[in-house]
Formats: structure tokens, sequence, C-alpha cells
């Protein structure tokens, strides 16, 4: 892309003449007083100047206006030419000065002419009607000169009579057919008008633009403020991909990423590296774009969302030829006439990690472990950064690395919107009550998930071979064993924020929508860091039917879906639910563990009363010891019925005692209709015996 300032040479006018400079010799030798060489609006109004056509009365102001202009074109002319005949051959001698070398004011005009060789209609009309825009004078000239219409733009019956008194005929063909209206810099409105009684508009965005100012066309955005800062290796791979577009004559490439401020920020690097810099269009394309784009030297980045199965067919943008980049998502196709090139923006490495942990938090955090146990994007190591450094100011102690997990459990700057919802309450060690068997399984699940960014380095090809740095873990068991609390103290020993996903968000009953709601999920979670749990995931990832009729199709579909897009998922996803047995054989497969949680023994369940009474209770041993042998109730259960026996106890204004526990405890067994243990002497009617 060539830039009208950088390449003069390309604003050689509709003539094609060669370019020069008004040195003041005119054609017979003399030389003159030099004068600049007017704007081609003041030239073509010249031609309806007083002397050529004598005003309409009580137009003075218009009339000394135009008559100012046509006095300066004729003075031009003088001084060029030795001799000249009248107005009309003054301004034929301003038209050729003007082609080959136009006024400052005029010089993107002049480049564009050149590039798109428009004639000389199709170049009045753009020049008249930005003056008819940005000058006062002109638009109150128009107005009177097109009267009755009062039009302050140019109309194009105005335009062809200004073209015919320079020799210049078929204006309105010209202007109509021609590259200009081609490129959307003309529109001729309303189209329910005769052709010469239609105005030429350009679009405001082009009008500044041609004037040496920035514009911005409808739909585009070119703020980069906000955008993360990117790692090394990114921006590297951004002028790989940059110097690809320039050698092999690639015209599109998509850059994906899960973040949209991520993708377009690898997108403005990739612009950067070819020279320009980054429009972003987010909807239609708005006429002349392709002209704006060339005249400030930008690279179209188009934002699209697209869920699976969608296709984005690259539209044509009329004007402009050089290279396209779609800023998309992790889903959906882009299709174009050409080859479409892929980059998919990858999480730094870990090394290039800490250098981004170090800038965000300083020289005296461990920033290795950080570093080495999550798979952050630079964007949300600048986020949690400042968001640690903030929480550090406000508790006045020196900023740590648990500031970071903080920030994280919080889940700042982890929009999932409504898909999922976050549990934030950090769950401690001695608030999980478990068998050692089922500790030492949660252990390595948890070790699984902080190596997980390297574990296949090392290792062999087969190995290594399609690896993902995704981890999937399956919690069995009945209700209440404490398979979400294990979520959270998982969550909590990482540093993640825990998103509990919201199956009534999720789902939809118009084919399509789940996929792709599930699609903008995983690529939120999946570039924030989060840990995704589902609870009753059999709901979602259940067994695949036979099909026998469209609903059948429709929803195994949707389970493919789920067991692909989990398998590729580069987060930690962690699922519940009371029975494996109700999962697709082709997905428990794919997961990196499936731990069982049974119901819990009376060790267990001792330890799980004592954990949730606390200290203001009025137990004794032989109590607790009576509870935890006789009930078999699960963690969840013991819940409900310690805060059931807490709120009798409050209401009495007493301790918590042995009577609160056993009515709760009868309650809780008729929630679950089961009669109550006879050895505690509680009655199936909460009373006792």
């Amino acid at each position: 892309m060539n830039h009208p300032e950088r390449v003069p040479a390309q604003a050689e006018g509709a003539t094609g003449g060669a370019a020069s400079t008004t040195s003041g010799r005119g054609a017979s030798g003399h030389h003159g007083p030099q004068l600049r060489v007017p704007p081609l609006a003041e030239i073509v109004l010249a031609i309806l100047a007083p002397g050529a056509n004598p005003p309409v009365q009580g137009a003075s102001g218009e009339a000394a206006w135009l008559a100012g202009l046509g006095d300066a074109v004729d003075r031009f002319a003088g001084t060029v030419a030795a001799a000249t005949h009248g107005r009309i051959d003054a301004v034929r001698i301003a038209l050729g000065a003007w082609q080959r070398q136009a006024p400052p004011s005029d010089r993107y005009l002049h480049a564009l002419a050149g590039r798109d060789r428009l004639s000389l209609p199709e170049t009045a009309a753009i020049a008249l009607a930005c003056a008819g825009e940005m000058l006062p004078m002109a638009a109150r000239a128009l107005i009177w000169l097109q009267h009755p219409v009062g039009e302050a733009r140019p109309t194009l019956g105005l335009l062809a009579t200004l073209c015919e008194g320079v020799g210049e005929p078929d204006a309105l063909a010209r202007l109509a057919e021609g590259t200009a209206c081609r490129n959307g810099v003309l529109q001729l409105l309303p189209d329910d008008r005769p052709l010469c009684e239609r105005s030429v508009r350009v679009p405001l965005g082009l009008i500044l633009a041609l004037g040496g100012h920035e514009g911005r066309p409808d739909n585009v955005d070119m703020t980069e403020e906000l955008m993360p800062v990117l790692s090394a290796s990114v921006i590297d791979q951004a002028h790989h991909h940059a110097h690809g577009l320039k050698r092999d004559g690639a015209r599109v490439l998509v850059v994906r990423s899960g973040l949209a401020a991520e993708a377009r920020a690898a997108a403005a690097q990739v612009a950067q590296a070819l020279g320009c810099r980054a429009a972003y269009v987010d909807g239609e394309i708005p006429r002349g774009l392709g002209t704006w784009l060339w005249l400030r030297e930008r690279v179209p980045v188009l934002c699209q969302r697209l869920g699976p199965g969608e296709r984005f067919r690259l539209p044509v943008i009329p004007g402009y030829d050089g290279p396209v980049l779609v800023a998309a998502g992790a889903d959906g196709s882009v299709e174009a006439s050409g080859a479409v090139a892929h980059w998919r923006v990858p999480v730094p490495p870990a090394a290039e990690r800490a250098v981004l942990w170090r800038a965000a938090l300083g020289e005296r955090v461990d920033v290795e472990s950080l570093a080495s146990t999550h798979r952050h994007s630079a964007g949300r190591i600048a986020e949690l950064g400042q968001a640690a450094r903030s929480a550090a100011a406000r508790a006045g102690t020196t900023l740590r690395t648990d500031h970071v997990a903080q920030a994280a459990r919080a889940g700042v700057g982890a929009d999932l919107g409504a898909l999922a919802e976050l549990l934030a309450d950090d769950i401690p060690d001695a608030a999980l009550v478990l068998t050692a068997y089922l500790r030492d399984a949660l252990d390595a699940l948890l070790a699984r998930c902080r190596v997980r960014d390297g574990l296949a380095d090392g290792l062999g090809i087969s190995a290594r071979a399609r690896y993902k740095p995704g981890v999937r873990g399956l919690l069995v068991g009945p209700s209440g064993t404490g398979k979400t609390l294990a979520a959270g103290w998982i969550a909590t020993r990482l540093g993640l924020p825990l998103y509990r996903v919201d199956l009534a968000s999720v789902t939809s009953k118009y084919i399509g929508e789940t996929e792709k709601n599930l699609a903008e999920l995983f690529a939120r979670a999946e570039h924030a860091e989060v840990v995704l749990l589902f609870d009753e995931a059999d709901s979602l990832f259940g067994k695949r039917t036979d099909v026998k009729d469209a609903n059948d199709r429709f929803a195994n579909q949707q389970t493919n879906y789920l067991l692909q897009r989990i398998e590729s998922y580069e987060g930690i996803t962690l699922l519940t639910s009371n029975s494996r047995a109700r999962f697709d054989s082709a997905f428990t497969r794919r997961l990196d563990a499936i731990i069982e949680f049974p119901a819990p023994g009376p060790e267990e369940r001792r330890a799980l009363w004592l954990a949730h009474l606390g200290e203001e209770h009025v137990l004794d041993a032989a109590a607790l010891n009576r509870l935890a042998a006789a009930c078999d109730l699960a963690g969840g259960h013991i819940r409900n019925a310690v805060f059931c026996a807490a709120a009798l106890a409050r209401q009495g204004n007493r301790s918590l005692g042995e009577d609160d526990l056993l009515l709760a405890v009868a309650a809780e067994y008729r929630k679950l209709g089961k009669p109550a243990p006879a050895l505690l002497g509680v009655v199936g009617d909460g009373g006792r015996s």
C-alpha cells in the first residue's frame, strides 16, 4: 500500500500528465510572479463566477465570493500563459496546472484521482462535495447557484453544466458509471429523483481523510489504548505472518483467539509489520471504506464472533486490494475467493510469562512459580498484576503472589457473562474430610493441573503428538459426598477462579444455539485461565442414542460437539455426577481422571460432624460417636442437619445440644424418605422416645 504523501507520482491526475511544479514560466517563456495553483473546487466554481454568468440581484455576498474566485483564476492563468481569451480559457489553464501539480490542500484528492484514473467530472464532483460540507461560503454559493432547488450539495445537473463549459461532455454518464461511484466515494442521492437532479455526497470519513484528517467511517474503530501488550514470541509470529502476506500473495489472514481484545492486538501487530495501522470493522462494510483505508494507510480488521459451524464469507471492499485481517474466535470458518491463512494466538511460554509477570509485579515478587503454574495470556497477566497491586495497596502490605491468587479467585477480568456462576469461596484443607485414598487421588489430579503446561516435554514422540494442556476430571459419587466442595478445594489450591456452568443459560431449544453458547463459554474460560465446573454433567455429556427422529439427531450432534470441544479445550474442567454409567464411553476415554466419592464411613462421618459443629456445641464424645455410627448421612446432609439444629438452639437461646441435633437428623431423614436410625431413639415423626 502506498500513501499519497509518500508517492506523489501517483497523483498524475486523470489525464496522466507528468508531475511538475508551477514555476511561473508561461507557455511563451515569459516570467511572472509565482502564484499557487487554486484548489480544484475554486477552479470549477470560477466557471460560474460573475463575468461569465451575471449574478442574480440580491445575492451580493455569494456573488462577491464567486467573483473573487474568478479573479484569482484569471490572475493565475495570466501568470502561467502569455495571454488568455476569457474565463473558460483561464479555467482550462488552471485545470491543466492542477492536474500536473495540485496545491497542498488538494494533495490527497490529486493522489486519489491519479490512483483510480478518475475523470474530470468525478474529481470535480468530489472537490465540490467536500467544499460544500466543510466551507460555509461554498455551501451558500451552491445554494445560490442551484436556486430554486436550494441544495447545499452539488447536483449532477450543475456538475454537467460546469464540465460542458470546459469541453467535458457526457458528465452524467461518466459520474453514474465511474470508478468513484463503484468504490463508494460518491453517492448520488436520492435514488427516486431524475439523475440530473440528484445531489452528490461524499461520506464524512472520506471528506476528513481527503482534508488530511483521520476521519472515521461508520462501524470502524481505531482504539488501541486498552489492548493487551503481547509477548515477544507472539509479536515475532505476527511479523512472520505479515511477511507471509507479502511474500506468498495471500490476502486474508484469520487471527483467532478466545479473547476479542487479544485477537485485535495480534492483528494490530500484523498491520504494524506491514507498515500500516489497523482499522477494526465491526458490522457491515461502510461505503468508501476501501478508499479511506488507502488514504490513511490502514489495514482492515474484520471483527467476527462465529459459533460452531458458522461461516463468514469475506465481503468485497471496493477500492481496496491490500491484505485483509479477520479477528475471530476459535470456532467457525472464513471463506474468501483466494487463499485464507490462519493463526491462532498462542499462550506465551513460561519464560516469557515470567518476563510479563515481572513487568506487572516488580522484581521483589517470586514470579517463577506464577509463570510455571498459570497459563495466562499477556493481557490477563497485566490485568491480574494491576488488581494485585491495588489489593496490596488497600491492605497496606508488601505485594506478594497470594495477592495475585486473591485477584484471580475473585474473578477479576474473567467475565463469563451469564453462562457461568463464580464460586469465590476459598475451601481450606480442614474443610475437606476425605479418606486417605481419596485425598491421594485429588492430590494426583492437582499435580496434573499444576504441571500441565510442559507435561509432554521430554516424553516420546507419541506422547508429544497432539498434546493439549487441558485437564479433565470426573468426580463421581452419591449426592452430598463432597464433589463440589472438592472442586472448590482444587481451585483454591491452584489460585484460580471456579465457575459453575449454568446449564439453563447454556442449553437452548433452538438448533445450534447450545453449541454456540458452549463455544463462547470455552473460549472465554480458556484464555481467562479459570476452572470450569459442570455440576450434574451427565445432562450434557450423556450417552448418544439411536437416531429415531430429528430430535435424536440434533441431540447427538450436540454431544459430538461437546466431546470434540472438551478434548481440544486447554483449560481445567471438572465434572460431577451421581453415576459414571450415564456417560458416553467415548467421553470417559477423554478424561484424565475419574475419582469415586463413596459414602463416608463412621470415622469420616465423625470428622464431618466435628468439622461442621465447631466449638459452640455441648455434645459429649459418646453422643458424637453414636451419631457417626448410626447415621449413614453424607457430608451434605450432615451440613443441613447442623444448620437446622443451630436454628433450633438459637431460637431457644441455648447452646447447640444433642436434643436439637436429633430433631434435625430426624427432619433430614424425612427429606430423604428414609426411617431414622432406631439406635438414636429417634421416631419417624421427629420426637424422642
